[in-house]
């Protein structure tokens, strides 16, 4: 393995430290994020204009068994529109719903599981996407809790995007000619937060067309945007004990992209997002607004996001979309 370059080992440092708290192997070799100011090489979404499903769809679920390079097992849990009666429990292995859906990709915190996320996940699957969430294999429960291993996970989210993709294509997959893969999305919450803007940034996969991060920080990864713009959603609460909100805003400052921040006053690190409170359906009905928008090209949701941002007053929105 090659020696790592000496800013890769300050940054792979400091996010030892800002994620100790995270969601309750060692450091790749890669390139440091560089530090050259952010530049956006397109003005606007590339996502054609169209309109998201109005109907709310049943939820199918089922596991895929991944590992890239031998040595990073990679389980995900795909949770998928289907065929059924909505509003029930998510079905393992339900036929999927006719259409061809975007693909959302989900990055947990460290110490969890996808499962974890499941009442927020699956409100996306309901409303016409597939959600594709693997588990990591140092930061992931159960794993040795290295959060030096935050900065090899977008090169595990891309491996696991182009598996995910490859199921459109094959033949006898349930979910052969239902994914869309030209209206994708990366997500994650704190170190999946981390794992998310790298892939916008050095790690950037030009197949993404929109992010959401939840309680994520830049640590190891920079505000080095790069390539064509893709919206960004961040997510903060203002209280937040791990990564602190002003880090959190620091790298919304820095998007040079169509961009919102909904933040919490009340909000900490995240624990809402594990659950079904008042604030988790705010975030539920905005993230779920954005992607239809970002991912099906709805003009309509970006018009409905801003009061989805306000049901209740739990929230706030900074709106640059």
């Amino acid at each position: 393995m090659r020696r790592r370059p000496a800013a890769l080992v300050t940054a792979a440092a400091l996010l030892s430290t800002g994620l100790a708290g995270c969601s309750g192997g060692s450091a790749p070799a890669g390139r440091p994020a560089p530090d050259a100011p952010p530049k956006a090489t397109t003005p606007a979404p590339r996502v054609p204009a169209g309109h998201a499903p109005t109907e709310s769809f049943a939820v199918g679920v089922r596991q895929l068994k991944l590992n890239r390079d031998g040595d990073r097992p990679l389980p995900v849990t795909l949770w998928y529109p289907a065929r059924g009666e909505a509003g029930g429990t998510p079905e393992r292995s339900a036929p999927a719903a006719a259409g061809r859906f975007p693909v959302v990709l989900f990055s947990h915190g460290l110490g969890g599981r996808p499962e974890d996320y499941q009442v927020l996940l699956t409100r996306w699957a309901a409303a016409g996407f597939v959600v594709a969430a693997p588990k990591f294999p140092h930061t992931g429960a159960g794993g040795d809790g290295n959060p030096l291993d935050v900065l090899n996970q977008p090169a595990d989210v891309s491996y696991v995007l182009t598996q995910v993709l490859a199921l459109d294509g094959k033949a006898g997959d349930p979910l052969r000619g239902r994914l869309d893969p030209e209206r994708v999305a990366a997500t994650g919450h704190s170190a999946g937060g981390v794992t998310t803007i790298g892939l916008f940034t050095a790690g950037r996969d030009e197949r993404l067309d929109a992010g959401i991060v939840f309680a994520g920080t830049a640590l190891g990864v920079g505000t080095a945007f790069a390539g064509a713009a893709a919206p960004q959603l961040f997510v903060h609460g203002e209280a937040d004990e791990v990564v602190g909100y002003a880090a959190g805003k620091a790298v919304y400052d820095a998007v040079p992209w169509p961009k919102a921040m909904l933040s919490l006053p009340d909000g900490d690190h995240g624990r809402a997002l594990l659950g079904d409170g008042k604030a988790l359906r705010v975030v539920a009905d905005t993230t779920v607004e954005f992607l239809r928008w970002t991912l099906y090209g709805d003009a309509a949701a970006k018009k409905r996001l801003p009061a989805d941002a306000a049901r209740g007053g739990v929230a706030t929105l900074d709106d640059h979309l």
